[in-house]
């Protein structure tokens, strides 16, 4: 078992002030997304994901696994989706047979639109504050941790990371 070592006041400060500021970035870009385009961020992920697939469709367990999401919000959120006229159910695959989900010309317009938009703020936001180091030093540590994390997350799973 690790030796667990406690948290100087110091750290406390920096990980409370870490924190804050993750919260504060994302409320501000939730807040754009919503002012700005008229989209939740759950709708964001969706038509950003859809987006960027091929044909702008995918099965919608294949949208749940990019999502990392359970198959029953996805579902709802797709529901609420179709009644804004973002997506439509497909027949996807070569035989038509598995439930496929795909852009409408409104879900396209509203995923190009939303991209341009949150790019912008994420700019404004985030990336205009950092220095080139800052944004170096931010990036490695991110891809550190995402990998360590992730790697973590495989082993108490029992999924394979290799």
């Amino acid at each position: 078992m690790m030796e667990t070592r406690p948290l100087e006041p110091e750290e406390w400060e920096f990980w409370d002030s870490w924190m804050r500021a993750q919260r504060l970035l994302v409320r501000e870009l939730e807040r754009g997304l919503q002012r700005d385009c008229g989209i939740s961020k759950a709708e964001f992920s969706v038509l950003v994901t859809l987006w960027q697939a091929t044909g702008r469709e995918m099965r919608v367990g294949e949208l749940s696994e990019s999502l990392d999401w359970d198959k029953s919000r996805v579902s709802h959120q797709l529901t609420r989706m179709e009644k804004r006229g973002f997506v439509a159910r497909t027949q996807y695959g070569a035989d038509g047979r598995r439930a496929g989900i795909g852009l409408t010309d409104e879900g396209r317009h509203a995923a190009r639109s939303a991209i341009l938009v949150h790019g912008g703020n994420i700019r404004r936001h985030f990336l205009d504050s950092l220095s080139p180091e800052h944004a170096t030093a931010l990036r490695a540590w991110s891809e550190q941790a995402v990998d360590r994390l992730e790697t973590l997350g495989g082993e108490a799973t029992g999924d394979d990371v290799s």
